[in-house]
Formats: structure tokens, C-alpha cells, sequence
């Protein structure tokens, strides 16, 4: 089976785990410290700090604990996305207002945001489909008219640029995510960038339980049972195995970014000219793919799924619409017609670096077959 998404780890990733375990220590470290820096660097993000966490979600949940919100405040986000991104906005006591994206680019549409604006609104969080993190000029300019702060939802997006930089280096608060699946992976982990110093520290101590350690005195260590608690935090730090996976795939980065870019091109242009199909714009010159996601158009999802699993080829739908499902179908306040017609159609077909060439026509070979 090709599979649709799969990490790629070698002797490097062993051998820098080897090192962590020969440490006998696993939990927030040096090493992870060391993984801030370097994604810092990468990025450019300057004087934004980088708060590394244990997961994608973390980063969510700590940038909208950031924000104070109150019981009943609303985070307008899109309905077509990740379920962490609604998890992580209940989880703070907030209110996840569904909105359309567009049927386009799958992308946050503003337009239908503003019409779901009440006076509870108090955030947006866009969610960079597939690796695409559209105008994120226009969209600050339109939150910050409107009085809203930004969480971007850039778990697919690590590795893209917008307007020259890369995306995490301007903005508000933006969350990455480094699962076993992402651009790059840590095994588990994610990272939230921080607009200043003051807001990374109050994630820094969420993210352990809200615990304020005393510097060391007189030259030796602090002691770990000496601790005030200052804050309400989670246990939300990242292990230094996962930092030192992290460093190793940072170093990786870039090959794996032209790897991943150079399928979607391919598939681009294999696709492009096929009548009942529809492809989402991606610039690839400055998005990195974490999905290759295309719209099975005259109602054949379904049909092409079979035909693809039959020849081996794992695809995925990504993703149903979140104010469909049980615990978030009351929470629209007007009907989402587009998301829901386009959750019908999305399909992902494999992208990862472990792909050949070959793998890769084939897949284009059995995509034309069915459509023939």
C-alpha cells in the first residue's frame, strides 16, 4: 500500500535519541531549548520568542489561554479543519463560531466571518489548509479593524512563506505542529511563536503547570522541590527525545520542502487539464504541501477512493466539517452550505518524502484510469 502520509526518519533521528537516552533524563531540557533557538533561526522570527510543547494542540491551547478569554467569548474559526482546532478553543472556556471557508482555496472566508461576528467575538483563528497561508496581510488587517486578536492554525504550514517570510516571522500568535505526519516531525511536538517576551513567558509557565522556579543563588543549581505556583498551566512541556528528533529534522528541512513541492508540481500538472476534477491554487514557489488535496467533482469520491484503495493507493479525507459532528453541530449560526458541499468532494492522495518517482506516476497513472 503507498501510503497517503508517512514519516521519514534515519540514522540520524537513532542516533540523536541514543543520545538523549544515554542522558537518563527525558523530560523539558537543555536539548529543548536548543530546538527554540534553532526554529527561531530558521523561521526569522527575530525578537518573536519560540515556546516549544508536546503537541500541535498544546500550541492552540496555551496561545488562546494567552488571550484571557471569558466563559462564553467566541473564536471565529473554520468549519473545515482539524478537530484539535475546536477542541483547543473549548478547552480555554471559548466558543468556536464554524465559518465557511472558500471554495476555492479552502481558506477562511472572511466575508462569512464578518456576517458571524457578534460582540462575543474576541479571536480568528485561520487555519493554513494544506500547507497554504492565503493573504495573511489582508486577514490581520481585517482582525485588527475588527478588534480581534489572531491565533493562526499553522499546523500544516511549517516551512511556508507569505510576502517574503516565513510564515510564523510576523503576525500574532501562530502554532505549529510536529506529529509523525507534519513537514517535519518530532515524533510528537508543535511550537507556539509569541508576538513578545512577555506573552512567551506566560506560555512558558502554562505549559508547566503554572510552576515559577527560583533562580539558582550563589553558583549552584535551584532546587527542583522549590517552586511557586503562579498561574493555572498544564503539562504541556516538550521531552528533550522529541527536541533532539526535532533538531535532527530541522537540518533535513529544506530537502524535505523541495521534495514535497516537486510532487505537488507533478501532480499539478498531471491533473490539471482532467475534466471532474478541481485543484486548490497553491503557490508552491512559496507554500509547502503538507497535503495534496484535490475536489472529486459529479458526486465520484467515494467511487475513486475504491478504485485508488483497490490499486494500493491509501487516500484520506481531510477533513469533515466540525459543526457536524455531535459535540459542535449547534454551534453554527447560519447554515455552511459551501463547506459542506466541498467536505463531499476533498480527497488527499499521498505526499511525503519517502515517495518515488515511480510511485508517484503510478498514482497519476490510476487518478487518470478512474477519470478515463
Amino acid at each position: 500500500m503507498i501510503r497517503v502520509s508517512q514519516p521519514v526518519t534515519g540514522p540520524e533521528e537513532l542516533d540523536a535519541l541514543k543520545r538523549g537516552l544515554e542522558k537518563a533524563y527525558f523530560g523539558h531540557s537543555a536539548d529543548v531549548v536548543e530546538l527554540e533557538k534553532a526554529l527561531a533561526e530558521f523561521l526569522g522570527v527575530g525578537e518573536r520568542p519560540v515556546v516549544c510543547v508536546n503537541s500541535g494542540t498544546a500550541a492552540l491551547h496555551l496561545a488562546l489561554a494567552s488571550l484571557d478569554l471569558e466563559p462564553g467569548d467566541e473564536v471565529l474559526v473554520p468549519s473545515l479543519t482539524f478537530v484539535a482546532s475546536f477542541q483547543a478553543i473549548t478547552a480555554v472556556g471559548a466558543v468556536p463560531v464554524p465559518c465557511e471557508v472558500r471554495e476555492t482555496d479552502l481558506l477562511l472566508d472572511l466575508d462569512d466571518a464578518d456576517r458571524r461576528i457578534t460582540p462575543r467575538a474576541k479571536a480568528v483563528m485561520p487555519v493554513h489548509y494544506a500547507g497554504n497561508p492565503g493573504d495573511l496581510a489582508g486577514l490581520h488587517a481585517w482582525a485588527a479593524q475588527r478588534g480581534l486578536r489572531v491565533v493562526e492554525d499553522a499546523a500544516h504550514a511549517f516551512g511556508s512563506s507569505c510576502g517574503g517570510k516565513r510564515v510564523g516571522a510576523q503576525g500574532d500568535l501562530v502554532c505549529f505542529s510536529f506529529d509523525s505526519l507534519k513537514n517535519i516531525t518530532c515524533g510528537e511536538g508543535g511550537a507556539l511563536i509569541c508576538p513578545d517576551a512577555d506573552s512567551a513567558h506566560r506560555a512558558g509557565l502554562m505549559r508547566g503547570l503554572g510552576m515559577e522556579r527560583p533562580q539558582a543563588t550563589q553558583g549552584g543549581p535551584p532546587s527542583r522541590s522549590a517552586y511557586d505556583v503562579v498561574t493555572q498551566g498544564w503539562r504541556f512541556h516538550m521531552s528533550n527525545l522529541n527536541a533532539l528528533v526535532g533538531l535532527e529534522q530541522l537540518k533535513k528541512a529544506p530537502a524535505f520542502f523541495a521534495r514535497r513541492q516537486q510532487i505537488a508540481r507533478r501532480y499539478d500538472e498531471a491533473f490539471s487539464c482532467l475534466a471532474g476534477l478541481a485543484l486548490l491554487p497553491v503557490d508552491y514557489a512559496q507554500a509547502v504541501p503538507f497535503l495534496y488535496t484535490l475536489r472529486v467533482l459529479q458526486g465520484r469520491r467515494a467511487d475513486m477512493i475504491a478504485h485508488l484503495r483497490e490499486r494500493e493507493v491509501e487516500t484520506a479525507v481531510n477533513y469533515p466539517a466540525n459543526h457536524q459532528h455531535s459535540l459542535y453541530r449547534n454551534l453554527a449560526t447560519a447554515p455552511l452550505p459551501v463547506t459542506e458541499d466541498v467536505c463531499g468532494q476533498i480527497l488527499s492522495l499521498p505526499l511525503h518524502c519517502a515517495l518515488s518517482d515511480d510511485q508517484v506516476e503510478f498514482i497519476i497513472a490510476q487518478v487518470r484510469a478512474f477519470l478515463a
